[in-house]
């Protein structure tokens, strides 16, 4: 068989489209082309796709091998095809089963000794793997990301060598247990507005808004406390639903590649965002060739706090006009409009 296919997922905004990666080998001087508007993260991945292979002992085809990431006008980033990329070279030049294959979706970076490295937006491809009804196999180090989404069964895997040994049913890998839904409210993170001593009136203030879900603006002296009552009001906030806690965490999950070590695995506390004065429209809104949450959708079903609004450049603050209306942030590019949600508690200062 010279004909391959292995299904993936991309990266755009708060989806995970699907990705079909096709790997077709045929006869002439041996050279590996990817097409598909693929960025340069994504076509770089030849020297890693092919050392990742010599190094977990299989054989590199000496081949002419094209690689089609469908569809053709999707832009594809990052290292996170990879993984699907050397799993069709090996499965086209039949050296894996491929009964498997189909059934499966795959997401990976993988370096030069075979390792399986996390990447960016797994939670969300997780979510879309489920709607579609197959297994994702993904890095170890995202898997308690992707198990918060009870749809799909996820798979994990450390190196390219573990993921061929289960295709070719010789070492199973067991399926990652998803984590029930329990978000702390302790409040520790950032805080407990009981440690405060005095400051009865801000203290209720921030109560109402808490409660009501309504914005604040707080001003006085510097030195008076502030950012640190501001600080405290997630703590004051109801605990997250579960759908609004997988919101937050499919955000987090597109801005980071994976949990902390010393993060406890499980669903996120209401999220709270402090941008420096100093911060661009863009940050703030979110963007770039490859769009990215700025700070304000980071904020979603959390808290937005401006500290020294006054000094913050007047066209920043501009940007906030539009969110607050509509719930949502829209980034228009030349083939995909992205979104992105807004709707959070802003406090002032």
């Amino acid at each position: 068989m010279s004909l391959a296919t292995v299904i993936s997922r991309a990266r755009l905004g708060m989806e995970a489209p699907l990705v079909s990666v096709e790997v077709h080998l045929s006869n002439g001087l041996p050279s590996l082309s990817i097409v598909g508007m693929a960025e340069t993260a994504v076509k770089e991945s030849r020297d890693r796709v092919r050392s990742a292979i010599l190094n977990s002992e299989f054989d590199f085809p000496a081949r002419r091998i094209t690689v089609n990431l469908a569809p053709a006008d999707l832009p594809k980033s990052g290292g996170q095809f990879d993984l699907p990329i050397a799993l069709g070279i090996l499965a086209a030049s039949g050296q894996i089963p491929d009964a498997q294959i189909q059934q499966m979706e795959f997401l990976g970076e993988l370096g030069l000794n075979g390792e399986l490295r996390p990447v960016p937006g797994c939670l969300p491809a997780a979510m879309a793997c489920g709607r579609a009804g197959r297994q994702l196999l993904c890095p170890r180090a995202n898997a308690s990301e992707a198990a918060l989404c009870d749809r799909a069964p996820v798979l994990s895997a450390n190196s390219l060598l573990e993921v061929c040994s289960h295709l070719a049913q010789q070492t199973l890998l067991s399926p990652t247990a998803t984590q029930p839904f329990s978000v702390d409210t302790s409040g520790q993170l950032y805080g407990d507005l009981r440690d405060v001593k005095g400051q009865t009136q801000a203290k209720r203030a921030l109560e109402i808004a808490a409660a009501g879900k309504h914005h604040a603006l707080l001003f006085g002296p510097p030195g008076t406390g502030k950012s640190m009552l501001a600080s405290r009001l997630p703590g004051l906030m109801p605990p997250l639903t579960k759908d609004a806690a997988i919101e937050v965490a499919c955000i987090q999950s597109l801005t980071r590649l994976s949990r902390p070590a010393d993060e406890t695995p499980g669903y996120p506390q209401r999220p709270f965002a402090a941008p420096h004065h100093t911060a661009s429209a863009a940050a703030l809104v979110g963007g770039g060739s490859n769009p990215k949450p700025g700070e304000i959708s980071l904020a979603h079903h959390g808290v937005l706090f401006l500290d020294e609004l006054p000094e913050f450049q007047r066209q920043v603050l501009e940007v906030l006009r539009e969110p607050l209306e509509c719930g949502a942030i829209r980034i228009s590019r030349a083939t995909a409009q992205v979104e992105f949600p807004a709707r959070f508690q802003k406090q002032y200062q």
